[in-house]
């Protein structure tokens, strides 16, 4: 394994050895490899097939969403000091797994196992972290020693409707490689029968990827000018909210739902809020257009019904685009044993969509507080001046 180590010898830092060097200079000249950036762009910028071993003095911690960056200072032989930025998950993530910015103290002595950022030499992705005496971390190790307990959690209000109230988030997702397989995103609950063989591997998180769905010529040519979007305006780049069925979910998110008998308030863990009215059958004729769009809601039996016009033009989720004519209707459904509240989505675009978006989620009592984190794009290839 090419390893970029070094020994903590004097006051002045880190020590690099001759494989350090080497390493270094491998990284200089790795060629730019051009990916397609999927819905989680980070991963495909780092290098799985190298693996690198740094030891230095950390010196700050960005704590954010959609990747938080920890950084040190590796010093070499010679004295020259090399400033790393590695990668690890979101701040929200973290948070859900027990990880906190307390954990990381300037000054402290830092280990890090991960791999090689693909166009910066100085960059890297954490697979393990070790924090000066501290047992060693691996990327998703869970710290937490409280979970949620959904059984405290009364499934019906007093009026009858069932609670909605409350904090959720999806699952947690972990990279886990099926045998004969590829490297996926799947739910830690099953990670070990996914990583065996026993379960197969999902397609991937429900809600993060958009579902087929038929464009018309003008939704083909808004698709084409997503693809073409620099990174100065992709809503994901820039910590914009992206639409009310992307950013529910999105890299384990959490939200909060306030309930009350003439509204129902979700809040997002990007900053949306959306208001679902309960006491309108009908949209006004005027509205303001929105990335939340303007929402009524009536209870079907135990489902809520929330139907949503009034948008901004935009993305649902990747390339796929929509008109400020969307509709959409989702219907929430409450588990009253498993406490899951599931989603199902209908969306109709008549000038971008030839047929209907069809999808699905779900969420669960979350394990961590309601917050809408810090964000800042911090991955390297964004940072590049001009990049498009």
């Amino acid at each position: 394994m090419r390893r970029l180590v070094g020994s903590f010898g004097d006051t002045k830092g880190t020590k690099m050895t001759a494989v350090t060097r080497v390493l270094i200079a491998t990284l200089f000249t790795v060629p730019v490899l051009v990916e397609r950036v999927d819905a989680h762009h980070g991963a495909g910028q780092y290098d799985p097939r190298k693996n690198i071993e740094l030891e230095g003095k950390l010196t700050k911690l960005a704590f954010v969403n959609p990747h938080s960056y920890v950084y040190f200072d590796v010093v070499g032989a010679d004295g020259k000091v090399t400033a790393m930025k590695c990668e690890m998950r979101s701040a929200t993530t973290l948070r859900r797994s027990g990880w906190s910015p307390e954990m990381f103290k300037p000054g402290a002595a830092i280990k890090v196992t991960g791999h090689p950022h693909r166009e910066d030499p100085t960059a890297c992705t954490v697979e393990t972290l070790t924090l000066g005496n501290a047992p060693k971390l691996e990327r998703y190790q869970q710290l937490n020693t409280s979970k949620s307990n959904p059984t405290k959690r009364t499934y019906r209000l007093a009026n009858g409707k069932p609670n909605l109230a409350g904090e959720w988030a999806q699952e947690q997702h972990v990279l886990v490689t099926p045998p004969g397989g590829r490297i996926g995103l799947v739910p830690m609950s099953q990670a070990e029968a996914i990583r065996t063989g026993k379960v197969p591997a999902p397609d991937g998180p429900a809600g993060w990827f958009p579902p087929p769905v038929t464009l018309t010529a003008a939704g083909r040519a808004a698709a084409d000018a997503l693809r073409k979007q620099p990174t100065s305006e992709n809503p994901r780049l820039t910590c914009q909210v992206t639409s009310i069925l992307f950013d529910w979910v999105f890299d384990g998110a959490i939200g909060r739902i306030t309930q009350s008998a003439n509204t129902i308030r979700m809040e997002y863990g990007v900053g949306l809020t959306r208001t679902v009215h309960m006491n309108m059958t009908a949209h006004p004729a005027k509205i303001t257009p929105s990335r939340a769009g303007h929402s009524i809601g009536r209870w079907d039996g135990d489902t809520l019904v929330v139907d949503t016009v009034g948008f901004l033009p935009g993305s649902l989720a990747g390339t796929v685009p929509h008109s400020n004519q969307l509709h959409v209707i989702e219907r929430f459904t409450l588990n009253p044993t498993t406490l899951e509240l599931t989603r199902a989505i209908v969306a109709e675009d008549p000038l971008y969509f030839a047929d209907k978006y069809v999808d699905s989620d779900s969420v669960l009592p979350a394990d961590a507080p309601f917050k809408v984190e810090a964000c800042k794009e911090l991955a390297p290839e964004y940072q590049q001046t001009g990049r498009k």
